[in-house]
């Protein structure tokens, strides 16, 4: 899924052997009001947006694998409405409230709030760790990974203004700054400063917290994110960024040449209605997967 200013694109190779590409238009929702553009809460608002578009293609994905005759299921809002919220939930428990509540067993050892908001930080950071090392072991996963890692190549192929073939393409790291998964351990840090100002409360005060506070984390780990992809040129900033790149060896895999045509079709797809080279943007077109 390759995702522009205007446009996003999935391609999806049928068991047949034929790319399938979709193409839709993206309204943003921060075009609605003033409100939604302001900081913070534009990180909020476009993390909203995006799992929107990641369910959908994820819908997308499995009806092109049904079999000639079989036919679409199309899934409801209230259907997918239920989907985001229990992934919700589950997210928000497994690495928020879980973490508060372990390090909470322990409150009165450490006697200290200081000491608590930095072991809760390190518990979660390593619950999250070790759910991407547990899931990279499936092997269903294993290939989407190296889907993941054929999307990477290719924005990095076409950002250095290379040919968009595969046999150019493999030639570019699977790492790439603006990856999802800097962005949740970037979540994992700032949610150890957001919540060290809070002291220690009631343990019922600090669940709730970690849950109120989850769309505050975001909106912050966006702006850093985004910020740290505009000066990625700095040695500093690289430095800062250097564990996220990391951990992306967990969540990408090195692609084949089949994988990396269904990530060119789907970027191919996205330049095709955008057209970069015949229109001014405000600023340069980041594409995105």
């Amino acid at each position: 899924m390759m995702r522009g200013v205007t446009t996003w694109a999935v391609s999806v190779r049928k068991p047949d052997g034929e790319i399938e590409t979709t193409v839709e238009t993206i309204e943003p929702w921060a075009r609605r009001h003033a409100v939604l553009r302001w900081p913070i809460i534009r990180g909020v608002v476009a993390l909203a947006e995006s799992l929107k578009i990641g369910f959908r293609a994820l819908g997308m994905s499995a009806n092109a694998q049904l079999e000639e005759g079989e036919e679409e299921e199309e899934l409801g809002g209230f259907a997918w409405g239920m989907t985001i919220f229990v992934s919700l939930a589950f997210a928000i428990l497994l690495f928020f409230v879980i973490p508060v509540g372990l390090t909470s067993l322990i409150k009165d050892w450490l006697n200290s709030s200081f000491l608590f908001w930095l072991v809760e930080g390190v518990v979660r950071t390593l619950i999250f760790i070790g759910y991407i090392v547990a899931i990279s072991r499936l092997d269903d996963l294993r290939r989407v990974f190296e889907y993941h890692g054929a999307e990477h190549k290719t924005i990095s192929c076409y950002e250095a203004e290379d040919e968009l073939v595969p046999a150019r393409a493999t030639l570019y790291s699977r790492l790439h700054p603006r990856c999802g998964t800097s962005f949740l351990l970037i979540v994992m840090v700032v949610a150890i400063f957001v919540f060290a100002p809070l002291g220690l409360p009631e343990w019922y005060w600090l669940v709730l917290s970690r849950i109120i506070g989850v769309p505050l984390i975001a909106g912050i780990a966006y702006e850093l994110i985004k910020w740290a992809g505009r000066n990625r040129g700095k040695s500093w900033v690289r430095a800062v960024m250097w564990p996220g790149l990391m951990l992306q060896n967990l969540t990408t895999r090195e692609p084949d040449d089949e994988q990396l045509e269904v990530a060119i079709a789907a970027l191919n797809a996205v330049l095709e209605v955008e057209k970069p080279e015949e229109n001014a943007y405000l600023e340069p077109i980041e594409i995105v997967a």
